[in-house]
């Protein structure tokens, strides 16, 4: 289903305004991270598709092709299977986009324990391109933040949040809103000022980050930031 992210803001600031603030994170929290994930993935994704541009093989090419084709039509053992050869048997580029969407396959079966595990060893593989390192790890991190702790989301990507890093916006989101829903509210709110200092961030990410300010401050449990 579309998500108009404009009008979300719009209504949850609606609820901030009209003080219904209890049910808030509960009814909108899980969109929030969606839509933040869709994010996250469409840059992975042009990572990868900037790395697979780069070394394309036609046979390879056409296997890979036919395995993503199974896992959109949700046979995911096979595609499983078709991506667990072409890992052992690609050429080029293909290996490491057969280990990135054998990852995404098991998050997609809903076994997000073999998807972080799967999304961590690629992170921490220095035969891998930087970028595609970094793409996995965030991958692993905002999976984490339904699966795992804040301590655990922030080994994964807080390397990633500083000035300069591709990935940033996506690493100090994440942190936010792990940190919220640990009830860190004084380290969400840092994460989420960090976003809306940082002239850079992507308007989306900048509209979220201001949304969840103003439910940090109308929780009352962190105190404002001084200006």
């Amino acid at each position: 289903m579309a998500f108009n992210d404009d009008s979300f803001i719009r209504e949850v600031n609606e609820e901030l305004r009209s003080d219904q603030m209890k049910g808030v994170w509960r009814r909108f929290g899980r969109y929030i991270i969606v839509v933040a994930i869709l994010i996250v993935v469409g840059t992975a994704g042009k990572v990868l598709y900037q790395y697979w541009d780069d070394n394309r093989s036609s046979s390879a090419g056409d296997q890979f092709l036919a395995a993503m084709k199974l896992a959109d039509e949700n046979k995911n053992d096979e595609a499983l299977a078709a991506l667990d050869k072409l890992e052992k048997e690609g050429h080029g580029a293909y290996p490491v986009l057969a280990r990135m969407r054998a990852a995404t396959v098991q998050a997609q079966k809903g076994d997000a324990a073999a998807a972080i595990a799967a999304f961590n060893e690629i992170g921490k593989d220095n035969g891998v391109p930087a970028a595609v390192r970094d793409a996995a790890k965030m991958r692993a991190g905002w999976l984490l933040i339904e699966n795992g702790s804040y301590e655990q989301v922030s080994a994964a990507i807080e390397e990633m949040a500083v000035p300069g890093n591709a990935f940033r916006h996506s690493a100090r989101e994440a942190l936010g809103l792990v940190a919220y829903k640990a009830g860190n509210m004084t380290q969400a709110r840092q994460w989420f000022q960090s976003i809306v200092d940082d002239t850079d961030s992507p308007r989306n990410v900048a509209n979220r980050a201001h949304m969840m300010l103003d439910l940090i401050t109308a929780s009352g449990k962190a105190p404002a930031a001084q200006g």
